[in-house]
């Protein structure tokens, strides 16, 4: 998660303080990422010290306000612009645990599994409701819809990734006990994806009729 960049963001919109910078980022992202004054404070240090931001006056009740720079604009943009990097993916502690597991002693793997799977359909659950409350707010027209709809899109990848969780959990399940088994009892590796591209073919094709065998 870029804070750097969600500040800049919110302040291409106009001069902020720090903490009203605080609580419109946790607005637009529904809290998922709770920040607190320090961590904005210091991220505005570095901002400025790199010519992205710069003091911009104090409003009515003395806080000091920050603007965005030209070149923060452009440093902006370029991210907007420019994908995310994938080649160095964040330290995933599921993943960790669950390799950590492989062959711990005194550790049943499949119950860390089973505890978890819990927990990742709670929250599937969890974020589904909160998607139900934010579609609702932005229909009935009452709400800020700039945030409604930006707090959507947070749930709707939250749901994605806790939906690939479950997936995972399972496949990493089945893995582990057709591993288990003897070789001579494991099963046929899955068939490539590229066989899907057949299936239309296959499904149109007639099915073979069955051969009956003559009685003696």
């Amino acid at each position: 998660m870029s804070i750097r960049h969600g500040l800049l963001a919110l302040l291409e919109r106009g001069p902020r303080y720090g903490s009203q910078l605080r609580t419109e980022f946790e607005s637009r992202t529904g809290s998922t990422w709770p920040l607190n004054v320090g961590q904005v404070y210091t991220t505005l240090a570095r901002l400025e010290r790199d010519g992205l931001v710069a003091p911009g006056g104090e409003d009515s009740a003395g806080h000091t306000l920050y603007a965005i720079t030209e070149s923060g604009r452009a440093e902006l943009h370029q991210w907007y612009e420019r994908p995310v990097d994938r080649t160095n993916p964040p330290r995933d502690e599921l993943s960790i645990k669950l390799a950590m597991a492989v062959g711990a002693p005194g550790v049943d793997i499949r119950a860390v599994i089973q505890a978890q799977r819990h927990a990742t359909i709670k929250a599937m659950q969890d974020y589904t409701r909160l998607k139900a409350q934010a579609l609702a707010a932005i229909e009935s027209g009452k709400s800020r819809e700039r945030d409604d709809v930006a707090w959507l899109l947070v749930l709707e990848q939250l749901i994605f990734q806790t939906e690939a969780e479950a997936r995972w959990l399972d496949h990493s399940e089945s893995r582990l006990v057709r591993l288990s088994l003897p070789a001579d009892r494991r099963a046929d590796p899955e068939p490539p994806q590229a066989a899907e591209t057949d299936a239309p073919a296959a499904a149109a094709a007639p099915e073979p009729r069955a051969i009956r065998t003559p009685r003696g």
